[in-house]
């Protein structure tokens, strides 16, 4: 009995020791976070700050302080610099990445679906080729890329940019995961007893039971697209077809001839980040689902 009460005051004696360091790694993990946050944010802070002010103001004040407003002569000009030209190219990045990203997203919904859920000779190979393009840098794929448009004069066109960007053997893989997750052999067995055809199982239901994963597979290649630069810059010679990326890259190596360029470019930043946030904030809810979709196995 005596052994049990001493062991059960060290016990007790240990508690307040234990507590002190777990206060002091939270408090340690939550100013880690803080300064990360701060550090990445310093930069969107920076830009914001900047849009604001005019070309002499950009040059002659603390980049991180604030001076006079000039946010809506700012974004006249940029509206209608070289005849309106940047409404041009914001219209072409959303064509470029949101038609793209769909396409991309339905084409990887049908891939990853037949891989995961029928079984045929060689299914395992196909699947280690997409793994393998999903290790391959869009870099890499540039110039072969352009090779092969120009085989057949299809280059400096829209479809130059747009066919290679709908393909995207991250969001096959990604829709492999899913669809074995979350579409369960029993209820497509059940499907076909009741005469459904294999389309429209797809259709009515492998779809409806992927949605979450098939919002975050869009957003994936929502960004990609968005952010692509190389390949735009590779293909395209018309101004009138560059996206935001390309067309304010333009401006900003034309700001030694044209300084106030070096303003409308601060701008065209900050109005392009725009579409990406919004999309964002509007499919975080799913894209959260999608995310967490087979973390939990029941």
């Amino acid at each position: 009995m005596s052994i049990l009460t001493r062991v059960e005051g060290a016990h007790a004696a240990t508690k307040p020791g234990r507590g002190a360091p777990g206060r002091l790694s939270v408090v340690a993990a939550v100013a880690f976070m803080v300064l990360a946050a701060c550090y990445m944010l310093l930069p969107v802070y920076w830009l914001l700050v900047s849009s604001t002010k005019s070309q002499g103001d950009l040059v002659s004040t603390p980049g991180l302080l604030p001076a006079h407003w000039h946010l809506g002569d700012n974004l006249a000009a940029l509206f209608t610099q070289q005849d309106g030209v940047f409404a041009r190219w914001l219209l072409n990045s959303l064509l470029y990445a949101g038609a793209g990203a769909a396409v991309a997203t339905a084409l990887a919904a049908a891939a990853g679906y037949a891989l995961a859920k029928y079984e045929f000779r060689g299914r395992e190979a196909v699947f280690s080729v997409v793994l393998g393009g999903v290790l391959v840098p869009a870099s890499a794929l540039a110039l072969p890329l352009f090779l092969l448009f120009a085989q057949v004069n299809a280059t400096n066109t829209f479809w130059s940019v747009f066919l290679p960007s709908i393909v995207s053997p991250f969001g096959v893989y990604l829709s492999r995961i899913f669809a074995t997750a979350s579409v369960p052999d029993e209820v497509l067995e059940a499907a076909r007893m009741d005469g459904a055809g294999e389309l429209r199982i797809f259709r009515t239901i492998a779809l409806r039971m992927m949605s979450p994963a098939l919002v975050t597979v869009f957003l994936f290649q929502f960004v990609v697209i968005w952010n692509n630069f190389l390949l735009p810059l590779v293909m395209l010679q018309d101004d009138d077809l560059y996206p935001v990326t390309l067309g304010l890259f333009t401006w900003q190596s034309q700001t030694s001839r044209l300084p106030q360029l070096q303003t409308l470019t601060i701008v065209g930043a900050l109005i392009s980040v725009v579409p990406i946030v919004l999309t964002f904030l509007l499919l975080q809810r799913y894209w959260r689902a999608g995310l967490a979709a087979g973390a939990v196995k029941s």
